[in-house]
């Protein structure tokens, strides 16, 4: 029955990497995606994106243990692995499912170390995405999990609801919840949110608008419970 659990998982996390691509929710240069199936890790190899364009097959998929070991698969284990396991053994069970993407729209915020405000009905149960402490992918792994890891507590019921995100300033976006599929989609609205932060600030002549979009929002929000779709 696990084998059947792994082998579906690894299904998913290669469909899911061929997707994030083609939809502009990561690059070529980077990014990971993660699940937890009981005691085991499932995840994106290293250079998934570099080497493979994000086309992998479910061998590619690593499986590993709680502490990132890895136990079987091809490729190697990426250098983020710390965050992925720090994340899927700290907020389990509301979270089992991670993804580190590079979002066109969303970088922008994260090179401009900005926090990301809902401004769309659909990201407004997400609330406002905030900025975790900065340290740097690889010689820093272990400090980049801790920081990621104190961004996100207190989400832990947006997490078991759906997902929880957090912005790591000039690296990418950090996203956590219930299971690929809500992280995903997570992903995907906050992306638009970004877009249309973005562009509202090209077209509109008083920026302010957008602000007093967002507050009309979350009063509107407020008064339907707080929830998006």
């Amino acid at each position: 029955m696990e084998q059947i659990a792994l082998s579906r998982a690894r299904d998913l996390i290669a469909e899911v990497g061929e997707i994030m691509l083609q939809r502009n929710l990561t690059d070529l240069a980077g990014g990971n995606i993660s699940m937890r199936v009981e005691d085991k890790i499932i995840m994106s190899p290293s250079y998934a994106g570099q080497r493979k364009f994000w086309r992998l097959k479910p061998e590619d998929v690593l499986v590993l243990d709680l502490e990132g070991k890895l136990l079987s698969g091809k490729g190697k284990v990426s250098r983020e692995a710390p965050v992925h396991t720090k994340l899927l053994n700290s907020f389990y069970t509301q979270c089992q499912a991670v993804i580190h993407a590079h979002p066109r729209n969303i970088m922008v915020f994260c090179a401009a170390r900005q926090v990301i405000p809902p401004v769309l009905e659909n990201s407004y149960k997400f609330g406002e995405i905030q900025l975790a402490e900065y340290a740097r992918g690889g010689v820093q792994s272990s400090q980049l999990a801790e920081n990621v890891y104190k961004a996100l507590c207190g989400q832990e019921k947006r997490m078991s609801g759906q997902a929880a995100a957090v912005l790591v300033p000039w690296h990418g976006l950090f996203a956590a919840g219930k299971d690929l599929y809500a992280v995903m989609d997570a992903i995907e609205r906050i992306e638009v949110n970004a877009r249309c932060i973005l562009m509202g600030k090209v077209l509109l002549s008083d920026e302010d608008m957008l602000y007093r979009s967002r507050h009309d929002l979350a009063k509107h929000m407020e008064g339907m419970g707080g929830e998006g779709e």
